[in-house]
């Protein structure tokens, strides 16, 4: 049997128990909000940062061909495997001098040394980051994960425009790809 002064105290107990039921059931659907909402922050974020691949797919309908001939711009290509000997990964060349305006091609390598099948995405870099919003790719390995047999070495092609518009102080654009094994995220 309770006793009359634990009557008080068991009343006291339920009242912070629902409190605290309450505040982590707050908790829990905020939590679920946020999560909801990343993705859509973060392309709102990569787009007033001008950085990934939005700015990229959205402006390659946008520049035509309106080659600008007096005028040239280094692209410089850089590759780089984050996983240390998961992939080889390297651009086909250092840097091309090109026109604002006119279509370019070039090529990665990379070749699977993990000795199994894996999955690879390459995420994309530019800078300077003002660039970002003038350097289109229309073609690119890094829209989609790359799967790779055992041993399995490719070339992978990009392709890209640099929008004539580019403002004139920027004489040198930098792309970089990290080359990150996904083979464990992309398991079913």
């Amino acid at each position: 049997m309770v006793s009359d002064s634990a009557k008080p105290e068991l009343g006291e107990r339920k009242r912070a128990n629902r409190r605290l039921t309450r505040s982590l059931l707050i908790m829990t659907a905020g939590s679920f909000a946020f999560g909801w909402a990343l993705v859509p922050l973060y392309d709102v974020f990569c787009k007033v940062a001008g950085i990934g691949n939005a700015q990229a797919k959205a402006g390659a309908a946008e520049v035509g061909e309106a080659v600008d001939a007096n005028r040239e711009v280094t692209v410089e290509f850089l590759a780089d495997p984050a996983t240390v000997g998961s992939f080889e990964f390297r651009p086909e060349i250092a840097a091309m001098r090109v026109h604002p305006g006119k279509l370019y091609d070039t090529q990665f390598y990379a070749k699977n040394l993990t000795g199994g099948r894996s999955v690879a995405q390459a995420v994309p870099s530019i800078s300077p980051t003002v660039a970002a919003q003038y350097f289109h790719k229309t073609q690119c390995f890094c829209f989609s994960p790359q799967h790779f047999g055992v041993g399995e070495g490719r070339d992978m092609p990009v392709r890209f425009i640099v929008d004539p518009n580019l403002p004139d102080n920027v004489d040198k654009i930098t792309l970089a790809y990290t080359f990150y094994d996904r083979t464990e995220a992309a398991a079913p």
